[in-house]
């Protein structure tokens, strides 16, 4: 398949993921992120292993996960408060040592750099909005928005294809359509289903609701009533939606089902079994599933790294290119 007739598809599936998203948010958002998100996890970790993370060092990823790990186990066993700024401090750390393993090779300036960094997160995470930007926005809609943006646009900006910027045009409108576009007669009474199933999320609402002064809520309760609250979820559902199906409609350029047959049953099952797990009961998929979703996001960012600055390599004219890149 060309790269053009998959800008094109990729382009369709954007305009289907906002008219739904449009209509029925919450349950769109519901059903990507349980019937999608698994799969997408396990083919994009798989696919990650192969190209050693886009890190320098062969042993990398280790640190990766053993910070994930820390983020799932460590809270409960030290008891932290529901305050803490832990969780961001993970983050934090994991996007500096993810800068440190994407761009520096030598073992000295790692180790140097890797000190800084433990003491640029303890003088960062004062800030008031730290917790919300860092430990709530960058997993989310910073990941499955800017981050897919930023791999389009590389990817547009290597080829040099109309269809690519094209299909980078029609997500930043749809994007701004769900803020510019508020039609009060398509919001509808959430079900009991959704309330109960979309519990763990509320608090992503409300924030960026009240961050970018698109209401003033005073409950988490009021996302599923207010405008606003339709507003916002209509962004998430599209945003999670599209980044998922941008996966899935790359396949034959990322080639992440290119696995030994062992390891693509073991995939497919576990995905089967997630899904009736999410089936069975929505947050328990979730509690089960937490691990594998956060540990994508983790092992990416050095991706992510790679990607910006493939974009500023190429914005500035620079020849040099980044091996190994692969456009999602």
């Amino acid at each position: 398949m060309t790269s053009n007739r998959i800008n094109y598809i990729n382009t369709a599936l954007i305009i289907f993921s906002c008219v739904i998203a449009f209509v029925i948010p919450f349950e769109l958002f519901l059903f990507s992120y349980g019937m999608l998100g698994p799969l997408h996890y396990l083919t994009e970790i798989g696919w990650l292993h192969k190209k050693n993370y886009f890190t320098k060092g062969k042993y990398d990823f280790i640190f990766l996960i053993g910070l994930c790990f820390a983020l799932l186990f460590f809270p409960a066993f030290l008891h932290l408060s529901k305050d803490s700024t832990f969780a961001a401090d993970v983050v934090t750390l994991t996007v500096f040592l993810s800068l440190i393993f994407a761009l520096v090779e030598d073992r000295l300036y790692r180790i140097a750099l890797v000190v800084l960094a433990l003491l640029a997160v303890g003088l960062i995470n004062k800030s008031p909005a730290y917790l919300i930007w860092i430990g709530l926005f960058l997993p989310t809609v910073i990941h499955v928005f800017i981050f897919t943006l930023a791999f389009m646009l590389f990817g547009a900006l290597k080829e040099k294809s109309f269809s690519g910027y094209l299909s980078i045009a029609v997500l930043i409108v749809c994007a701004a359509s769900f803020f510019l576009i508020k039609p009060e007669g398509l919001q509808y009474a959430v079900s009991d289903y959704v309330h109960k199933s979309y519990f763990q999320f509320e608090l992503l609402n409300f924030s960026l609701i009240n961050i970018f002064h698109l209401d003033t809520l005073q409950k988490t309760g009021e996302i599923f009533t207010s405008n606003a609250g339709f507003v916002v979820m209509r962004f998430i559902a599209f945003a999670y939606t599209y980044h998922y199906l941008n996966w899935f409609s790359k396949t034959s350029v990322i080639k992440w089902h290119k696995v030994p047959r062992q390891t693509l049953v073991l995939t497919m099952a576990i995905w089967l079994l997630s899904m009736a797990l999410y089936a069975y009961d929505y947050n328990l998929g979730l509690q089960v599933l937490f691990f594998l979703s956060f540990l994508h996001v983790l092992l990416e960012l050095p991706l992510n790294v790679v990607s910006f600055a493939g974009i500023g390599k190429a914005l500035t004219g620079s020849r040099r290119t980044i091996a190994g890149v692969v456009e999602r």
